[in-house]
């Protein structure tokens, strides 16, 4: 790992005891609890970062660490003393002002760190900030550090393994180490489960940020495309890539996506989104009560260690006051299938405009060179190949008809003929669901357990919200229930969630990181 140098531990143990004395836990606290402790002067951020990062040296790196964290930012401490000093010039900072949180390694920042995107190839891939980034540092964030995921977010191998990357090794689960993580944002929601960081930022094309989020016990939001900027993020499908917040609570990831969205004329799709801030500033939980939800249920025995606590949760939100509505679960079998198309199509030409800019050092400005760079680096290939690489090489480019075809195809069954027929026909505030099973034990050799069903296809692939958020625990591990909506609505999916946070029980911490002292 490319870690800072050695940290003064002395002064986190001492705001550790002033922490315990105040009751806070920065470990587990939200960041409207963070926000008033700074505001008040009972926390600085230069505290707030040594404690952190003392937190990652203790139990992320090493053997039998988590390794959730890539790289830790050398500018950090800097940069929180300078929002320290700034604070007290300042009438009304913002609610995240001075906050630190934790980015995926696919995602471009200024500080002297790499995007990697968890390959070797690009260990000298030092970059600008990308929009999302530097919309959030205006807001006074503080970058901690990079975190890991799954090499090039999970689409280099059919036969990979989630969390795995050649620069930063295995990402575990922190709820049992011998657990996936899922991916590919699995470092950034292993990070905020152990408290690394109070949020994390993570990007999405299917699943990779819900699955995590889902199987660590946090909320996780994969927003609807274009909402957030995708210029300066590794890409694999400018259809349905899109960065996302990952956090303990539904309203701290409103507060992250209100600086998170805008527009940006480098990324078209953002130009015609339209302008949520204000809406997710002010996101509370939306009363439940007389809110209709369509409720899916996977195949038979497709879950059931996960049905028992999915009735539970439903019980719940009958005695909370809402409308259950049972509807079908769509087939996506054929939405799947050209979804394969459309991202092993995309990847290809997008992969080579993010790397045009790529500084000299990155001698790899296409696939072609990608795949090449892989064939002559054994740490790349130790535990699984580059057959999704290479068959995306082989396409014929955003023109093919079967291209087209299959994405203009894809995106109609998911959206206007699939979750819009849905919400429409039964008069549906969100659908809901279980976001996928509890995480399976890690198999380097024979990669990731492909056989268990999620909830996301839809709104990957259509590019709508969804919204996951702890429904409890089977055996002892984190399931998440679903909230998917209607194209921009993720401000409602927010309100629903941060609902549902108010009559279920908070989830246990992980039993791997103890929850105070660094």
């Amino acid at each position: 790992m490319r870690l800072a140098a050695r940290l003064p531990l002395f002064a986190a143990l001492l705001f550790t005891a002033q922490a315990r004395a105040a009751g806070l836990n920065p470990a587990t606290a939200t960041i409207p609890d963070l926000q008033a402790a700074l505001s008040a002067g009972r926390l600085t951020s230069t505290q707030l970062v040594q404690f952190y990062l003392a937190r990652i040296r203790r139990i992320d790196q090493g053997a039998n660490g988590l390794h959730a964290v890539i790289a830790i930012n050398p500018n950090a401490l800097k940069d929180a003393e300078a929002r320290d000093r700034q604070r007290k010039s300042l009438a009304h900072p913002g609610p995240l002002y001075g906050i630190p949180i934790l980015v995926k390694d696919n995602i471009d920042t200024a500080d002297p760190m790499p995007t990697t995107a968890g390959s070797l190839a690009l260990i000298h891939n030092y970059r600008k900030d990308a929009p999302v980034i530097a919309r959030l540092r205006a807001a006074g964030v503080i970058i901690l550090g990079k975190t890991n995921l799954s090499e090039w977010a999970n689409y280099r191998s059919s036969n990979a393994t989630s969390g795995w990357t050649a620069v930063g090794g295995l990402t575990r689960n922190p709820y049992d180490l011998s657990r996936t993580a899922c991916g590919s944002s699995s470092g950034s929601a292993a990070a905020v489960a152990a408290g690394l960081a109070p949020a994390a930022i993570g990007t999405e094309t299917d699943g990779s940020v819900t699955c995590p989020s889902s199987m660590q016990g946090l909320v996780g939001l994969k927003p609807s495309v274009g909402l957030v900027s995708r210029t300066g993020v590794v890409p694999i499908s400018h259809s349905q890539d899109t960065p996302g917040p990952m956090a303990h609570t539904a309203a701290d990831a409103a507060l992250l996506m209100s600086v998170m969205t805008g527009h940006d004329p480098r990324d078209p799709a953002t130009l015609g989104a339209p302008d949520l801030a204000a809406e997710f500033a002010h996101v509370s939980a939306a009363p439940l009560a007389g809110v209709r939800l369509g409720v899916w249920r996977y195949p038979a025995n497709a879950l059931p260690m996960v049905d028992p606590l999915y009735g539970q949760t439903l019980d719940a939100l009958k005695r909370a006051g809402a409308v259950l509505v049972p509807i079908p679960m769509p087939d996506t079998t054929k939405i799947s299938q050209d979804e394969a198309i459309v991202l092993k199509t995309e990847i290809k030409p997008d992969m080579a405009h993010y790397l045009k800019d790529a500084p000299p050092a990155v001698t790899s400005r296409t696939l072609a060179d990608l795949i090449a760079f892989n064939a002559r680096t054994p740490a790349e290939t130790r535990w699984f190949g580059q057959d999704l690489f290479e068959a995306a090489e082989q396409t014929q480019g955003l023109t093919d008809p079967a291209y087209l075809t299959a994405r203009a195809e894809s995106a109609r069954l998911a959206g206007p003929d699939g979750i819009d027929q849905m919400l429409k026909a039964n008069d549906l505030a969100a659908i809901i669901a279980p976001t996928t099973g509890p995480a399976w034990k890690i198999d380097l050799v024979l990669g990731d357990n492909g056989g268990v069903p999620a909830a996301g296809t839809l709104p990957a692939v259509a590019g709508y919200p969804h919204l996951t958020v702890p429904m409890g625990l089977v055996d002892g591990l984190p399931v998440g229930l679903s909230f998917i909506g209607a194209r921009f609505g993720d401000a409602r999916m927010l309100a629903l969630g941060a609902a549902f946070q108010t009559i279920t029980p908070p989830l246990p911490p992980p039993g791997f990181a103890p929850h105070l002292a660094p």
